[in-house]
């Protein structure tokens, strides 16, 4: 198999290719994983968070459209482009939603939006207060496109910004299950005897305990948070690719390819990383894969709980959970766009795991 490697490798590829939904879902991925990294940049709210709140417009429809006056802070906060693009603008301006207004003796009148039939505050303010004393710029019209959440935020921002927790946790919780996973799992299928059996031990134990019963203790004991919520999901995902791992080093030791590395007096170390792993990491990818998925559904479940990304960090599943109360009050779509957003996810991972499996089995 090793001598082969590199043809086999070449024909997976090439059979990967021909699965549609598994370039679908590379694509699907790649598009997602793209927005995650730029959200700021794309969101229309382009605040941290995305978090710019509007209490009179909360709950409003998809294609909503409302006239919007920002009030110019006197603060002035210097703000780099970088910190911009990747963590969102220090926005210190306060947007009031408007019905109307008008322009007279240097004054600004305008009406606040009031909804539900009502009649808004009527306000007046100077000119002044604007640079140069140009207004039109601080007065524009703003169109919701995936409506506003029950605090008045713009829902498609918010989207945008949650997908960074929901699509980065798969990456390093499955970065943190294979360094823990592979380390063990090689270990106990090589070495074998009394190490197989306390590793397998360690394995079975942990394995008994349901998954999000233990994470959900880990990130207690680590505290609620971004960070914790990844490094406990990833600390419960190892078993499973410890346990591929074992079975697949306790089938490859015995090939001649590891017998003649043996001969040549090559340690253990290198019998390990050089040999034996690079002609199993058929199974490793496909668990990976699949890891990706079940790490994004636990994210979106700790989330719904109330355990994961704290507000107003936004987060796919704190954002069901915030909303799905609304199904029934005839508002369905805040709960159901996230939702929506978290299938499409777990299922190009899924489909994509499927593919490299498929892929992967060159004999058929």
């Amino acid at each position: 198999m090793s001598n082969n490697s590199g043809s086999l490798t070449k024909l997976a590829l090439q059979k990967f290719k021909k699965n549609f939904w598994g370039v679908l879902s590379f694509w699907v991925i790649v598009i997602i994983g793209l927005v995650s990294v730029f959200a700021y940049a794309i969101a229309p709210d382009d605040s941290q968070n995305a978090n710019q709140m509007h209490l009179s417009i909360h709950s409003k429809p998809p294609g909503f459209k409302v006239t919007l006056l920002s009030l110019p802070s006197e603060l002035n906060i210097q703000q780099s482009f970088f910190s911009k693009l990747f963590f969102g603008k220090l926005k210190t301006d306060t947007e009031i939603p408007i019905s109307n207004y008008n322009i007279d003796n240097h004054t600004l009148t305008y009406t606040e939006y009031a909804s539900d039939g009502l009649v808004g505050v009527e306000k007046s303010l100077d000119l002044s207060r604007f640079p140069n004393k140009n207004y039109t710029d601080y007065v524009k019209e703003k169109t919701f496109i995936f409506g506003t959440d029950k605090y008045g935020r713009d829902l498609l921002s918010r989207v945008l910004v949650g997908s960074r927790i929901s699509f980065f946790i798969g990456f390093i919780a499955v970065f943190i299950s294979l360094v823990i996973g592979i380390f063990m799992g090689s270990i106990a299928g090589y070495y074998g005897g009394k190490i197989d059996a306390f590793i397998m031990w360690i394995i079975n134990v942990t394995w008994s305990i349901p998954t999000l019963l233990l994470v959900i203790a880990i990130t207690l004991a680590l505290g609620k948070g971004f960070w914790q919520v990844f490094i406990a999901v990833g600390l419960t995902m190892w078993v499973e690719v410890a346990r591929v791992v074992r079975g697949q080093i306790i089938s490859a030791k015995e090939m001649q390819y590891v017998t003649a590395a043996r001969a040549l007096g090559f340690n253990d170390y290198r019998i390990i990383t050089k040999h034996i792993l690079p002609n199993i990491m058929a199974p490793i990818i496909v668990i990976s894969a699949a890891n990706f998925a079940a790490a994004i559904l636990i994210e979106s479940g700790l989330s719904f709980l109330g355990i994961g990304a704290q507000p107003p960090m936004s987060s796919w599943g704190a954002m069901i959970k915030d909303h799905y109360n609304y199904i029934i009050l005839g508002k369905p779509y805040l709960a159901l766009i996230p939702g929506l957003c978290i299938m499409i996810l777990v299922m190009s991972f899924m489909l994509i795991g499927n593919a490299f499996r498929d892929a992967l089995d060159v004999k058929n």
